[in-house]
């Protein structure tokens, strides 16, 4: 009998996921917001992406043995519930509930997973639910899906889970072993995230472009150290500024909302920050503040994992900030790393993956190395077709053979291309399946697609996915990259041949590609590298700014309709605006 299990993440009210693992081998995973169209599909139950990953797999309800949920109770005898109430003293509400009902959360999640699980069909009294640590789901998430095979050091770093905010520990022969958790309210996480609203952007969704933000400033004008602390092996948050609570957080009496920082914050540096401009002091802010993150997350690593790490060289990091490439590029930068394995779906919509291997390998069956992301749904010719003729603007398509070379010469001559190909992505990286694409040696494509088709903030960078033989030239540092979750200092010659996807400060976020993962998005390159030299594509996420990526054609449709993209090829099926001459477009 195979072993089948459901991993179904959501807990935090937001990020919901489903993942299924059938004898080890992960057949499906997809986050909830891109069925329903809501970004981050905030408190919303992972429902239409379990349907999904059940019908991929043709597996029915009854076929499940475990449905794996990535959060649990903490017991009271748990130091994490009294340093919860001891450092949040100010807030005596929160304090107590965390003491007396510290697990209602979790109980309440329970509860509408059995609800989820009943509409997709589950018997209750059949199917069996088992609870994992949420930080062990990010652990299990990293670790159980390197493929390491030595003694590998975990490290985890997000917001919070349960209560706990960090993660510290060890993996060998499969087993995850806990070297030390730090809690909540002391979450370097939550810190960034606070400042992320602070700078005017979505905690959860804009910690990104922060750090994007970063390169334009000087660390050095401002000195964060006050924020945070690391010493005699415990982090320490003030929260005198951020990660506060309750009465303690700043207010916008205009949009009735709290913020995640102080009052005391905006006295010592001035208003929040408002609109799309990278602006000083602002920029100068963001810089600090990822300055001091780097800092204490490296200092935190060296404390708990340093021995670890010297023995063997393997890490394997998960959590939101396992996102934060430029902290990866300087963990990767340091002499004993033989290789970081990050997580690709880092953040809370992974743990559905971590859950689901996490309960695999407690049942005796290990969980394969998670190689590529292409786990979600894919759409034949014919569906692509159909989309169209339902589509209320009647769009123009033909269907094209020699796509590759078609789409690298549309490109090459200046224009921007949605390209839909396969199965979606799991997480929130664009690989190839949903992008959009353009030449990356066209002066002036990088700030076409932010204008007019992307609609967002002008400094924001883009990023290149290159040929795996073009990458040891085009890069100083030798790592391994498939998930765009590293940046590389760019070697001079190539930050001239392609301008367009090297950031301010000479890094790209880069995805290097072997062929037989996604042989088309591969050989598009191939193509790109005759016509111009540069086996190297422009590569951003198919969607409009504050939504979810692209799923399906009648998605893509939208999205081509609701901005200025000319070319959109899905499968073999390319679309173009109404009015443009079948000559120019292939």
């Amino acid at each position: 009998m195979a072993l089948t299990i459901l991993g179904l993440s959501g807990a935090l009210s937001h990020d919901p996921s489903a993942a299924l693992y059938i004898d080890g081998k992960l057949v499906a995973a997809a986050e909830e917001e891109r069925f329903v169209r809501d970004k981050h599909a905030k408190n919303r139950m992972p429902y239409e992406s379990a349907k999904f990953c059940l019908e991929q797999a043709g597996v029915k309800p009854s076929d499940v043995d475990v449905v794996a949920i990535p959060f649990a109770p903490i017991s009271l005898f748990d130091k994490a519930r009294w340093h919860y109430a001891r450092r949040y003293w100010y807030a005596p509400d929160r304090a107590l509930d965390a003491i007396l009902m510290g697990n209602r959360r979790y109980k309440r999640y329970r509860t509408r997973i059995q609800w989820c699980l009943q509409q997709l069909g589950f018997d209750l009294k059949k199917v069996r639910i088992e609870a994992v640590e949420h930080h062990l789901a990010h652990a299990s998430s990293a670790y159980h899906c390197a493929g390491f095979q030595e003694k590998t050091a975990i490290l985890g770093i997000d917001g919070k889970g349960e209560y706990a905010t960090t993660f510290f520990g060890w993996g060998e022969n499969g087993r995850i072993h806990k070297i030390k958790e730090f809690y909540d309210p002391d979450s370097l996480g939550g810190l960034y995230g606070a400042i992320t609203e602070y700078l005017g952007f979505e905690m959860l969704d804009g910690e990104f472009k922060v750090m994007g933000m970063a390169p334009y400033g000087d660390a050095a004008r401002y000195d964060f150290s006050r924020l945070a602390k690391f010493e005699n092996g415990e982090l320490t948050i003030n929260t005198d500024y951020a990660n506060v609570i309750g009465f303690r957080r700043y207010k916008d009496k205009d949009k009735g909302k709290g913020y995640y920082f102080s009052p005391k914050l905006i006295e010592w540096l001035g208003p929040r920050r408002e609109g799309d401009v990278a602006d000083e002091p602002y920029i100068h802010y963001a810089a600090s503040m990822q300055a001091l993150f780097e800092k204490l997350a490296l200092q935190m690593m060296d404390y708990y994992l340093g021995d670890i790490i010297r023995e063997t060289g393997r890490i394997a990091f998960s959590g939101g900030c396992a996102l934060n490439v430029k902290l990866n590029q300087k963990i990767i930068a340091r002499p004993e790393v033989k290789e970081l394995f990050v997580q690709p779906a880092s953040g809370d919509a992974g743990t559905a993956v971590g859950a689901a291997a996490y309960v695999s390998h407690q049942r005796g069956v290990p969980v394969e190395k998670m190689e590529h992301v292409y786990l979600g749904p894919s759409y034949s010719n014919e569906e692509v077709i159909a989309a169209c003729a339902r589509h209320p603007q009647k769009p123009v398509w033909k269907q094209i053979d020699n796509v590759e070379q078609r789409i690298a010469k549309i490109m090459v001559d200046g224009h921007p291309v949605a390209w839909f190909q396969g199965r979606m992505e799991f997480g929130p990286r664009a690989l190839g399946g949903r992008s959009i694409i353009g030449c990356p040696s066209v002066p002036g494509v990088a700030d076409r697609i932010n204008e007019q088709i992307k609609f967002r903030e002008r400094w924001r960078p883009f990023c290149p996915s290159m040929l795996d033989t073009v990458a040891p030239q085009m890069l100083k540092v030798d790592h391994p990259s498939p998930f765009m979750t590293f940046t590389f200092e760019v070697n001079e010659e190539w930050k001239d041949r392609v301008p367009e996807v090297v950031h301010e400060d000479g890094t790209s976020r880069a995805q290097v590609l072997e062929r037989r993962f996604n042989p088309r998005w591969y050989d598009l390159m191939k193509e790109l590298e005759s016509l111009t030299g540069n086996g190297v594509s422009l590569n951003t996420s198919l969607n409009r700014r504050g939504e979810p990526m692209i799923c399906s054609p009648t998605d893509a449709l939208n999205m081509f309709y609701g901005s200025d993209l000319r070319y959109l090829i899905m499968q073999d099926i390319l679309v173009v605006k109404d009015g443009m001459d079948w000559y120019d477009a292939v």
